[in-house]
């Protein structure tokens, strides 16, 4: 049976089809200001509509509304992931479960499906980045939440006149941490900011596991970090779909 696996974060959707042992390859959009009939076209539209639908989402009540409208439209019963306490493989050690994000779990599933006996780093770098730190044996050890670097430029620029007015155009002139323009200044700091902090997180969890992680890195904005690392670090662009795989089959 297809399922139809879908991420919806804050800004972007991202979806592919799941035959039980492969995905597709997967799909891609900014959903501003779609509606339900968005939803519908986007994700059902000239194909078959799949056996189910599994969604891991951290985009709000009413834009999950709207996506369960369309499915409904198509036939299929959305279901959403909330966060256990333990599954896949995965044991999540905040001490409220519910209070990790849905996207992180997943995406820490995805990992250990992936990288099975190795220590990993989660890393996400969407709207927000995040860290979170798994053992060998899929035991979450805790997390980090930074502003992704385009939040951090983005939150300098609305509280700061002086750098919203110089940062405006011009060149970037960015070659390393040291910009030539306020633009530069404030894009390569960012960048630098998050990467540090993904290098520092890998020496914490040095001293917490008695080894180094491997960084795993996913989101949109992922590769304007990693070539800053001085970390081990894979890309895999697409983790939550392939944690959200693992979890359609009772993983």
């Amino acid at each position: 049976m297809t399922a139809l696996l879908v991420d919806l974060g804050n800004t972007r959707i991202k979806w592919a089809r799941f035959d039980g042992e492969r995905l597709s390859a997967p799909r891609a959009a900014a959903h501003s200001g779609w509606r339900a009939a968005d939803y519908a076209r986007r994700l059902f539209g000239g194909r078959a509509p799949p056996g189910s639908m599994l969604v891991a989402s951290v985009a709000g009540g009413r834009l999950d509304r709207m996506l369960a409208a369309a499915a409904r439209r198509a036939g299929v019963r959305a279901r959403f992931v909330t966060v256990p306490r333990r599954a896949a493989g995965v044991t999540v050690g905040y001490l409220e479960p519910w209070r990790l994000g849905v996207d992180r779990f997943v995406a820490s599933v995805g990992a250990h499906h992936l990288f099975d006996r190795i220590a990993t780093c989660v890393v996400g770098v969407g709207t927000a980045m995040t860290i979170d730190l798994l053992g060998a044996d899929g035991a979450h050890r805790g997390g980090v939440i930074i502003p992704a670097p385009a939040l951090m430029v983005d939150t300098l620029q609305r509280n700061t006149y002086g750098i919203r007015r110089r940062a405006r155009g011009g060149a970037l002139g960015a070659s390393g941490l040291f910009g030539r323009s306020t633009r530069a200044a404030t894009v390569q700091g960012s960048r630098y900011a998050a990467a540090a902090l993904i290098d520092r997180a890998v020496e914490e969890a040095r001293t917490l596991l008695g080894q180094k992680p491997l960084v795993v890195l996913t989101g949109g904005d992922a590769g304007t970090v990693r070539s800053l690392l001085r970390s081990r670090s894979v890309a895999v662009p697409d983790l939550v779909l392939t944690g959200l795989a693992v979890l359609s089959k009772g993983g």
